[in-house]
């Protein structure tokens, strides 16, 4: 069975206020003072800085089991909370900032090259998204399966989305992050390569351009990871609730094995022309799972509802082959039935009667667990 490891980036927001706090540092130094020793587990506490000081991210071990998948996405979201209030702040699954904000850049000489190559575009990416990454044998299983999970990413942006507000406004879209991602220049769908050589003559291509600072900013929707063996799936938010990250590292997984099968069965690629891969991914964005969809098979507008149940069926072999059949089943059905984070974001707004900073708060709050995150969070949000 193939190993997962998902990666998240959570923003960091006073207790008080609900505001972005560019408190990343102080996070970052409350963990290196613990000596690397979680509560309850050994090794050193993954916790990263990212672009901006008023987000980090955190990641999983490679697992094979959801249950344990589940279990280490919440311990780590615990710890990285338990740093955030010794800095005196929460941490909130949130793929935007949905208060107003005038983010802040990490100090380093990456991030002062990002800024001075992309200039505003850098400066306001404040976004966090959450990366799954599944074990591949080869570059060339990696590649064939980037080629063939192509059609179907979408799906996967409509389902986590859960970043309906920027700047304080409702921008109409799920996943506004998406929109926001592909301002980068090595964002997005790409091509079919066809073969290992073809993909990183590609990305060497890329970086020679001088666009790109190196091969760490190959920002597509999918790509073979540099320091693993694994395929990196990128296209999702940061999921508001633990269960759905591993709902969505369990349909990756099951992308992931449906594809390797048909490339070993001499099945070719699918034919999907990346301009209408791009349609695919703002419709997903704009809708998340309260509109249409552009169908992976057909290329054309469908229910959301007809949709899911087309990926459903697309990877429903490796699922049960996975164990995974049954907990892909019941958590898709949830997200239909009670939304994903961008419908649970609207409507924790209305029972706020529209205070975005007390929704923020109760998101926090989510984002451990109802009955984890109550005692850190101020009474306003409850």
């Amino acid at each position: 069975m193939r190993s997962v490891g998902v990666e998240e980036e959570l923003l960091l927001v006073d207790p008080r206020t609900g505001q972005p706090a560019a408190s990343a540092g102080a996070v970052l130094a409350s963990a290196l003072r613990s000596g690397g020793r979680a509560a309850g587990v050994g090794g050193e506490i993954p916790l990263e800085r990212e672009l901006h000081r008023e987000q980090v991210e955190c990641a999983t071990r490679p697992l094979t089991r959801m249950d344990e998948l589940h279990q280490e996405i919440r311990r780590w979201r615990a710890e990285a909370a338990r740093h955030a209030e010794a800095a005196g702040v929460l941490v909130a699954a949130l793929a935007t900032c949905p208060l107003p904000v005038e983010p802040s850049l990490s100090v380093g000489e990456r991030y002062r090259w990002i800024a001075r190559q992309f200039g505003l575009p850098a400066q306001e990416q404040l976004t966090c998204g959450c990366h799954v990454h599944v074990a591949v044998d080869s570059d060339e299983e990696g590649v064939a399966v980037l080629d063939r999970i192509r059609p179907w990413l979408s799906v996967l942006t409509a389902l986590s989305a859960n970043s309906p507000f920027w700047q304080g406004e409702d921008t109409t879209y799920g996943s506004y992050r998406s929109r926001v991602w592909n301002r980068w220049p090595s964002a997005g769908p790409v091509d079919v390569f066809g073969s290992p050589e073809r993909y990183h003559r590609r990305v060497r291509d890329m970086v020679a351009t001088g666009a790109i600072r190196d091969e760490g900013m190959i920002y597509f929707d999918a790509r073979l990871a540099a320091s693993y063996p694994t395929v990196e799936i990128r296209v999702a938010d940061v999921c508001l609730d633990a269960s759905t990250a591993v709902l969505l590292a369990a349909l990756v997984r099951g992308l992931v094995d449906t594809a390797a099968r048909d490339w070993r069965a001499g099945r070719p690629s699918p034919v999907a022309d990346t301009s209408l891969l791009r349609l695919a991914a703002w419709r997903a964005a704009r809708s998340g799972l309260d509109g249409p969809l552009i169908h992976p098979a057909t290329l054309r507008e469908d229910s959301g509802e007809a949709v899911v149940r087309a990926l459903y069926d697309h990877v429903r072999d490796a699922l049960e082959d996975n164990g995974d059949a049954g907990l892909v089943k019941e958590g898709l059905a949830g997200l239909q039935a009670h939304g994903n984070g961008a419908r649970v974001q609207r409507e924790l707004l209305r029972g706020t009667g529209g205070d975005l900073a007390a929704m923020v708060l109760r998101c926090a709050r989510r984002t451990l667990g109802d009955d984890a995150g109550a005692a850190a969070v101020p009474a306003r949000s409850r």
